[in-house]
């Protein structure tokens, strides 16, 4: 993952010239004119929105202008990416007002102004960099996978298929950042979020997972009660997760069937009634 500032290149001698950015041969004939970006330059202090112009490229994607603004005008502009290609999530970034991963958006796609801004669920570091470590630390307080059997497993094909979506998630965080518990309500020691609740679908429906993740989803910090389905967060997953519909509701289902089914609720009371006239008590 690079975090782009500043840098020189020794083969044209420019000082100012960012190690992040090289220019691709040919692309002088390629060139549309010029486009307009107003870019968010500050901290966690404080900061405002500058506009910068830079030549328009055929298939140049805002990423690709955030470089060129940093390489010629703007070498100590903070930007954070990495593959430039939707894989590594690095770039995740708000233009104009809708988080997004700036290498998929193409510049010609925006008619008038182009907003570009750092995550707003997050603290600023500086620029277009955000503080994202808050959601290590959630994945840490998962209870991870755990299993009593030696791999490799032995499993149904239907039930290794139903991995491969939520396994796809490249921790872009976006679904985190539009999700207005935590952009609005700043619910975050409370709520886990939709990426986690991914994390949550996936280690809840492997075969061979023998952890209960309810408790943790109800009370111990995952918070999915405070979730009411709006699917903002499916929207603008960059994999196409169905983030709602395959895994906050299967979970929610989850546990309303273990804390509020009133069936289960009479059994447990049952069993536990059984289980302290034999002498012993199952904690029901």
């Amino acid at each position: 993952m690079s975090e782009s500032t500043n840098g020189t290149n020794g083969t044209n001698g420019r000082e100012d010239q960012s190690l992040a950015y090289a220019p691709v041969a040919g692309t002088e004939g390629a060139k549309r004119g010029t486009t307009k970006l107003k870019i968010f330059r500050g901290d966690a202090e404080g900061g405002e929105f500058v506009e910068y112009e830079t030549d328009m490229i055929e298939g140049m994607v805002v990423l690709d202008a955030v470089l060129n603004i940093q390489a010629e005008q703007a070498p100590d502009l903070a930007v954070r990416w990495n593959c430039k290609a939707a894989h590594c999530g690095s770039c995740s970034a708000e233009v104009n007002g809708r988080p997004t991963l700036m290498c998929k958006q193409r510049v010609n796609e925006y008619e008038g102004e182009i907003r570009v801004q750092p995550m707003q669920a997050f603290p600023v570091i500086k620029d277009l960099v955000s503080d994202v470590s808050w959601n290590y630390e959630v994945s840490r307080s998962m209870t991870p996978f755990t299993t009593s059997q030696q791999a490799p497993f032995t499993m149904y094909e239907e039930d290794v298929e139903r991995l491969y979506e939520p396994k796809s998630c490249i921790e872009c965080f976006m679904c985190q950042d539009v999700c207005h518990v935590l952009r609005t309500h700043h619910k975050h020691p409370e709520f886990a979020g939709p990426r986690f609740f991914v994390r949550g679908q996936w280690l809840e429906m492997h075969p061979m997972d023998e952890a209960n993740r309810l408790e943790y989803l109800k009370d111990g910090g995952g918070g999915i009660g405070y979730c009411n389905i709006t699917k903002c967060c499916t929207e603008v997953c960059p994999v196409g997760i169905k983030i709602t519909d395959n895994s906050i509701i299967p979970l929610k289902e989850r546990v309303a069937d273990e804390y509020y089914d009133p069936a289960k609720w009479l059994m447990r009371k049952i069993r536990g009634r059984k289980g302290s006239r034999n002498g012993s008590s199952n904690g029901g």
